[in-house]
């Protein structure tokens, strides 16, 4: 993923960021990979354009996709996965369960993490997977 403003936190130091500030950073590289997708792959006017991210980016869609993808992760990033989901969240989740919206802030957790850690090659990874997951 081409970086625009460059993470400059070591893996230690990311490590011990809260796993909201994980998701907080991975809400946008995703929403950000998929706008770019869609846009790269369609000719469609903005107001589709959107009305197609929103089966990705919601709440419920997120928690499909990891739950999806679960078995293909490291125990590392399931790791990353269980702090983010349990992490106490005061946000109320519009048009999502409580347990939905917990799994969409640990996906967004997972993407931040390997974005702020610079995994590059598992981030594409697992967003393609993500994209994949998304599109049945």
């Amino acid at each position: 993923m081409s970086n625009i403003a460059e993470p400059k936190r070591t893996p230690d130091e990311v490590n011990f960021l809260n796993p909201l500030v994980w998701a907080y950073v991975g809400d946008s590289v995703y929403e950000l990979f998929i706008r770019t997708n869609l846009v790269n792959n369609s000719n469609e006017k903005v107001h589709k354009l959107h009305v197609s991210a929103i089966k990705f980016v919601k709440a419920a869609g997120q928690a499909k996709i990891l739950k999806a993808i679960e078995e293909e992760l490291t125990e590392e990033e399931k790791n990353i996965v269980r702090r983010a989901r349990n992490t106490q969240n005061h946000h109320i989740a519009k048009n999502a369960t409580p347990a939905e919206y917990a799994y969409a802030t640990a996906f967004e957790g997972l993407i931040g993490y390997l974005y702020l850690t610079k995994q590059d090659e598992r981030l594409k990874y697992i967003l393609n997977r993500a994209l994949e997951e998304g599109n049945k």
